[in-house]
């Protein structure tokens, strides 16, 4: 879309996933942070907001739903709709906003846009999408090759049927200009020479830069400031503007403790917006000052005073996060939507330079009439039928329920489990595991149902180093019997570090600095045939999802280690 509205220069490098401009998003290939641009089509701007698809980020979605007035349902030709596109497709339509559905990957040669159109139709009416809501306008097409047509095999040269799809049936903004001033802020950005940029969607009146405005908050007092400078968001520039009427995007400069759900106001009218509301998170983990004997040698920011105003920061755009003080002066309780939703965060923090110690992610629960009660996931599974025997049994002992099972693309079977949420934790490498890595795991949250009692996450226990030292070669060969190793010769290690996987239940302690004792009667380099396994390489996603009750993960700005919690 961005390229066919000719935004970009002849001669210009353009990135494949331009709209996924952090380093992250590119690594993973997911959008994690909502961004927002505009393109011009015939003599109209139409504002194009990019939002993640997965649920763990579902704040960012529910807070840019304000600034739009139509969705683009992007729905994979093979696949169908996905978990995570039920969670956006219901606030969507909560909202009223206009769905215009996109069967995107119509070129793939496995391609059933009739079963898709059919999978698209029963979700809307699951979802209690009224008949008009129900009569939505369908368009195929390929982002790859830039085509779309309104028939699969009446497909243009170019993305014209998608943007007259949009302009037809999508309402222009209702906003009126002569009403008194108000914007929502529903974005908060960052520039190193202007400072906070606060970002929404003018509902009423018109801004001018240089203007008295105030921010405020439904029940709280009227803050007074000023617009120091305007923004619009233009063929993926921002350009500085005078004045800005009501149903346009804008950022505004000059307002240094602006908050997202705050609503810009004039303080002579003053009407605030109802703030914006997200759902409630359903993990939490501990962070912690990092304790290890290896503590404050590879990063930057490691005191709890650092952690914490980190965290606060974070708080200001991230929603759907929520931080309490912990047991002691060191530990901060992070509460996020998921595991990946935390783990990104981290992710972040260590490549900022901040060295911490993070726990066993845990679901919140809640008491309600009397019973305690627990978040539960719907998780659809699509695995080669050979596997469907590894993913039952795995699912069945994690307390999962199976919904629904039918025929998935090329030979697969799509099956559709209600697990708990803890059911979740650890069970991706499980999974890849028991299917030889050909599974696809997509989850979404559901509902909050009766506690369903132990859960054994984990069969194995940890080979735990017995003392601090350096891992020696000979030392490796006999411990790698005992189970998987997490290190290699060279590595340094401390006492109570977990330095991988034991074949068997419970913990063992095993000593992998051991040197090779040498006499007049054995030569030192008699043994160097040995052969030593290849270690087991854990990222931080694979740490975090290892992890149980009494163990933790030392993440630094180099290193990922797992340590026993004395």
């Amino acid at each position: 879309m961005l390229k066919q509205s000719n935004i970009f220069r002849e001669n210009q490098k353009v990135d494949e996933r331009v709209m996924d401009s952090n380093d992250l998003e590119r690594e993973r290939g997911i959008t994690i942070l909502a961004k927002n641009t505009a393109i011009r089509y015939k003599d109209l701007k139409i504002n194009v907001i990019d939002t993640p698809g997965h649920a763990d980020f579902g704040g960012e979605v529910e807070r840019v739903l304000n600034m739009c007035d139509g969705v683009l349902l992007l729905v994979d030709s093979v696949e169908g709709p996905m978990p995570q596109t039920r969670f956006v497709l219901k606030k969507s339509l909560e909202l009223g906003k206009k769905v215009c559905v996109v069967v995107n990957k119509i070129d793939r040669p496995a391609a059933r846009p009739d079963w898709v159109l059919n999978q698209v139709f029963d979700l809307f009416v699951d979802l209690g999408a009224d008949d008009e809501q129900c009569d939505f306008p369908v368009i195929y097409a390929s982002g790859f090759q830039g085509i779309a047509g309104v028939e699969p095999e009446e497909m243009t040269d170019n993305l014209e049927p998608l943007f007259e799809m949009v302009v037809n049936n999508v309402d222009p903004p209702k906003a009126d200009a002569d009403k008194p001033l108000q914007m929502l802020v529903t974005n908060i950005d960052f520039d190193e020479h202007k400072g906070r940029i606060a970002i929404g969607r003018i509902t009423g009146g018109v801004f001018k830069a240089g203007a008295q405005v105030a921010v405020t908050q439904p029940d709280k007092p009227l803050r007074k400031t000023k617009v120091a400078e305007l923004f619009v968001f233009d063929n993926f520039k921002k350009n500085s503007v005078d004045e800005v009427s009501a149903g346009d995007i804008c950022g505004i400069c000059g307002m240094g403790d602006v908050m997202i759900g705050d609503t810009i106001v004039d303080p002579a009218d003053p009407a605030p917006l109802p703030a914006i509301a997200v759902e409630e998170p359903t993990v939490r983990m501990t962070f912690s000052v990092n304790t290890s004997p290896f503590a404050g040698q590879e990063g930057k920011f490691v005191t709890s005073r650092n952690l914490k105003d980190r965290l606060d920061r974070e708080l200001e755009r991230n929603l759907a996060l929520r931080v309490v003080p912990g047991e002691t002066a060191d530990q901060f309780i992070v509460s996020g939507r998921g595991a990946l939703h935390l783990g990104i965060l981290i992710e972040n923090m260590r490549r900022e330079g901040y060295e911490f110690g993070v726990g066993a992610p845990t679901v919140i629960t809640k008491e309600i009439d009397g019973k305690k009660m627990e978040p539960y996931d719907e998780a659809i599974i699509e695995v080669p039928e050979e596997h469907m025997g590894g993913v039952a049994t795995l699912m069945g002992g994690r307390k999962g329920e199976m919904k629904n099972m039918e025929a998935g693309a090329q030979g697969s079977q799509r099956v559709t489990y209600e697990i708990p949420t803890r059911g979740l934790l650890g069970l991706k490498n499980a999974m890849l595991t028991a299917t030889k890595g050909t599974a696809m795991l997509n989850t979404n949250f559901k509902r909050y149902g009766e506690w369903c009692g132990d859960i054994n996450v984990r069969q194995n226990g940890s080979l735990v180093a017995h003392e601090t030292g350096q891992v020696t070669a000979y030392a490796i060969q006999s411990a790698q019997e005992r189970g998987i190793m997490f290190c290699k010769p060279g590595d340094k290690v401390y006492a109570g570090q977990v330095i991988g996987i034991h074949q068997r239940n419970g913990d063992l302690k095993v000593n992998v600095c051991k040197a090779k004792a040498l006499t007049n009667m054995r030569a030192s380099g008699k043994d160097n045939t040995a052969v030593l396994d290849t270690p087991k390489d854990m990222s931080l996603d694979d740490a975090i999802e290892y992890i149980v009750g009494d163990e933790l993960v030392e993440v630094t700005p180099e290193s990922v280690r797992i340590r026993k919690v004395k």
